[in-house]
């Protein structure tokens, strides 16, 4: 027999992957026809990006940093130049043959498909595990909102999850190629809290799968598998050794660093807030999107908690018919109860959709945990247990706060619930090894009985208890019922509360049975392929369905083809108003702008067409927003004239001929700004940042400063009071990682600049006449320097070490990995040439007669 071709090893699982690829252009079929998702997460980026983007364009070389958010930060922080990621660059340029948001899909699927291969699934159960983490409901929200570099992390971090495993399995060379590549490019998704995520889940793992080798007596293996796992982790690391240096940095100065501020002080609400000069976010902010006991349990009924964030209700809810005889027109009630009913009643702010992972896979996991083998089943179990209770956040209080203050870096990431995502991998895989090791052991429907047993009465039995008293389990209100029905519809808002919380149990009832169905479907598939009822050939592609059946169906409640728009339309949202147009015709140089319409802090609207007062940054400056948080509301023209804010938009006033019609954006031009650079008269030191803080809150930066007396060395001998009269300063060059400004100062005195202060002196640098000067912070945010008497340059550089050091870095490193990675390919390929071809065997003919005596004739015992 001739052994088998590269292809022929191949087909199966070619066929499978083309089969995933098949489900993701089936399920987001509208890509086909020049269609795309709207992904808000996405246009906030965009914008964003936009300065870095054209600069870019126009001169070969990004700037690495951008005015466009929060008065200036960092631009790789949002989009940077890694001229050397040659193993990222490929890989995604193989992705970008098919839709974005095909390809993040696929990827999911294509992960989870590669660790249940190596976990020693066959190919369709591999498919069914890649399916399970594909099309999670928590997945799909996420995709519909635009987190594409979270999605990217969960997929990629399924690889690596493999190449991991056979490392530890003593597939060395195999193993070091899959975790370079897969680690490369999950640092390349750029999403920290999902691979801080997946890494405490591999700490689980190779702990676990360390006893197990220990005890076996292995120590050798498991000696070879850490050591192969610590030089290919240095080596991937340092694939993106750009990114993770300029980022430990960054971070240091974001709201996820230390505060200096120590002392309380007053939120322009009012409120007073206790900043403890602590590394790491506030544990209220942190915690403000967890899962309650009870909402985790969408896990297995999805509507339990009324689903996304508004509508899903039917002309036959009571919601509709509540509606309709209050007067309400019946097609604007049923679009009302179709699009904007408040369904939703759990305690999550903002709520694209449940996170459910699938009733027949919840119940294929549960009973895994009973079946796989041990070491296995013992990392699924954990791993998964640990994500859920990270999602629940501050409803596990005990855990979570202590992990929260001791873990190291756990303080820097907010939205626990985000663990839920990876805990779906989890569940697929255990969900997929359950019946691989059904299989693989031949266990009989006696051998099974009493793990099926407990498993439907954890999950169908839960399900059912749901299904006929869960009406009476929960109250099914909302402490925001009131504020939205009341927003609708004022007073008589509150009339419609019972008729929502009788929709919300049907919700509930309708899905609990639902699970149960499906439950009871796969529990009979499976009863039916171990006592020989049905073959694989039938149970596989039978279980297949549910599972897509299952989750298809209710992911389409949150993301359908509806949710798609023309490209066309995508890009009007970024058209500039008549307000945008009109400022653009100034072109004098660095003004920045301030939208004063909703939060300026949560938008980059403004920052696509101008220099941003505001923005949106999952990191914003410290300093930064300290400034916002506390002086803003009470010193807001004075900050923002420091700011250089020109313009100001605004709500215009409604139009009396159609008061219909919603004012559009108007421009106010701001008089009182002080440009991008001026001389002050009075400077004042302060103790620190509590202070200086407590002073900018009444400052007139006009003519006075503050200024920390840590900087009192920059000031020299500077007295407190100078006259500045006659002195003047003025940009005449513009790039946002490089000013210049003339100078003429009749006298020695202090310049203050319109400009964030970052890492002054080491990152940004300054130059007087081309020689390099020290520079100095300023009203809590800003820069100044004292300016000797003279006409001068002065000319600002931002140049960070650590990002030519990365460079460097990522160069070394991306040439070794493609080697890895080459030669690994090489040595397999060889490998598999030189394997013996099998022989098959051939009947004996005999030339002779038979010189061994035959074997006497067996007697029968004589019974006695």
């Amino acid at each position: 027999m001739n052994q088998p071709t590269l292809f022929q090893r191949l087909r199966p699982h070619l066929i499978a992957v083309l089969g995933l690829l098949a489900l993701a252009f089936i399920y987001l079929s509208p890509v086909m026809s020049g269609k795309t998702l709207t992904m808000t997460d996405v246009q906030q980026a965009v914008a964003s990006a936009r300065e870095i983007r054209e600069i870019g364009q126009q001169t070969g070389e990004k700037p690495l940093w951008t005015d466009a958010v929060f008065s200036g930060m960092p631009g790789y922080m949002i989009d940077f130049n890694y001229p050397y990621i040659f193993v990222y660059k490929a890989v995604m340029g193989v992705l970008s043959l098919v839709p974005n948001t095909v390809a993040v899909l696929f990827m999911i699927m294509l992960g989870a498909y590669l660790l249940l291969i190596v976990l020693g699934c066959n190919v369709w159960l591999a498919a069914l595990g890649g399916v399970a983490y594909g099309f999670g409901t928590f997945g799909m929200v996420s995709l519909e909102a635009g987190h594409i570099s979270k999605l990217y992390a969960m997929g990629f971090g399924a690889g690596l999850l493999a190449g991991i495993v056979l490392i530890l399995r003593g597939r060395y060379w195999v193993g070091a190629a899959v975790t370079g590549l897969f680690m490369c490019m999950e640092l390349g998704a750029n999403h920290i809290q999902i691979t801080y995520y997946l890494f405490m889940t591999i700490g689980l793992y190779v702990l676990i799968e360390a006893i197990s080798l220990f005890r076996a007596g292995k120590t050798r293996q498991l000696a070879l598998g850490l050591a192969t796992l610590a030089v290919v982790g240095v080596l991937a690391a340092g694939s993106f050794g750009k990114r993770l240096l300029v980022l430990n940095q960054y971070t240091k100065e974001t709201i996820r660093g230390t505060s200096e501020l120590t002392a309380k002080t007053t939120n322009p609400d009012g409120k007073s807030a206790q900043n403890e000069s602590q590394s790491g976010l506030d544990k209220e902010y942190a915690f403000t999107y967890s899962y309650s006991f009870a909402e985790m349990l969408t896990l297995l009924v999805p509507n339990i908690y009324g689903g996304g964030p508004g509508g899903g209700l039917s002309t036959d809810s009571e919601f509709y018919k509540a509606l309709v005889n209050r007067g309400l027109e019946p097609a604007q009630a049923k679009q009302f109860a179709e699009l904007g009913a408040p369904t939703y009643w759990g305690d999550l702010p903002i709520v694209g959709g449940p996170a459910y992972a699938g009733a027949a896979l919840l119940f294929l996991f549960m009973l895994g945990m009973f079946i796989i083998q041990k070491p296995i089943r013992w990392w699924l179990l954990s791993a998964t247990l640990l994500l859920l209770v990270l999602a629940m956040g501050k409803y596990l209080p005990a855990i979570n706060y202590f992990l929260f203050d001791y873990l190291p870096y756990l303080n820097k990431f907010r939205a626990m619930t985000m663990a839920v995502g990876l805990a779906q991998l989890f569940i697929g895989v255990g969900a997929a090894l359950a019946i691989q090791t059904i299989v693989s052991k031949k266990l009989t429907f006696a051998q099974l009985r009493q793990p099926l047993l407990i498993s439907l009465g954890l999950t169908a039995g839960v399900a059912l208890i749901l299904a006929v008293l869960g009406s009476t389990l929960f109250s099914f209100q909302s402490a925001k019922d009131a504020s939205i029905l009341s927003s609708y519809f004022g007073e008589a808002g509150k009339e419609f509360q019972p008729a929502l919380i009788s929709d919300r149990q049907s919700m509930m009832r309708s899905d609990a049975f639902r699970s149960l169905i499906l439950i009871l479907l796969t529990a009979g598939a499976l009863w039916a392929f171990i006592t020989n009822k049905i073959k694989a050939a039938v149970f596989y592609p039978v279980l297949l369905a549910i599972v897509v059946f299952d989750l298809f169906s209710v992911d389409k409640r949150f993301l359908n083809n509806s949710d798609f728009v023309p490209k066309s339309q995508i890009a009007q949202v970024f058209e500039p108003t008549p307000a945008d147009e009109q400022i653009l015709q100034d072109k004098s140089l660095g003004y920045r702008v301030f939208e004063s319409v909703g939060d300026f802090m949560s938008s980059n609207r403004t920052s696509y067409f101008h220099r941003s007062i505001g923005g949106y940054h999952a990191a914003k400056l410290r300093r930064y927003n300290e400034l916002v948080t506390y002086a803003f509301q009470p010193n807001t023209f004075n900050i923002l004239n420091m700011l250089n804010a020109k313009y100001v938009l605004q709500n215009g006033q409604p139009d009396p001929s159609n008061p219909q019609q919603l004012p559009g954006l108007t421009v106010v031009p701001n008089p009182e700004v002080l440009g991008a650079a001026w001389f002050v008269g009075h400077v004042q030191q302060v103790n620190n940042a509590d202070e200086e803080i407590a002073v900018m809150k009444t400052l007139n930066p006009r003519d006075s400063v503050v200024v920390d007396k840590r900087f009192a060395a920059q000031l020299g001998n500077l007295p407190a009071t100078m006259d500045h009269t006659g002195s003047t300063i003025q940009l005449t060059s513009y790039r946002p990682d490089k000013l210049i400004y003339n100078v003429n100062a009749a006298r020695d005195g202090l310049a203050v600049f319109s400009e964030i202060y970052y890492r002054g002196n080491e990152d940004w640098q300054a130059f007087v006449d081309d020689k390099p000067a020290e520079h100095l912070r300023a009203d809590y945010v800003l820069r100044a320097m004292r300016v000797p008497a003279g006409k001068h340059t002065i000319e600002f550089r931002f140049d960070p070490p650590l990002a030519r050091l990365g460079d460097t870095i990522d160069l070394i490193c991306n040439v070794l990995l493609i080697a890895l990675i080459g030669f690994v390919i090489f040595r397999e390929g060889r490998s598999r040439r030189s394997e013996p071809v099998p022989v098959e065997p051939q009947p004996v003919v005999p030339t002779s007669p038979d010189p061994v005596k035959p074997s006497p004739k067996p007697t029968k015992a004589k019974s006695r």
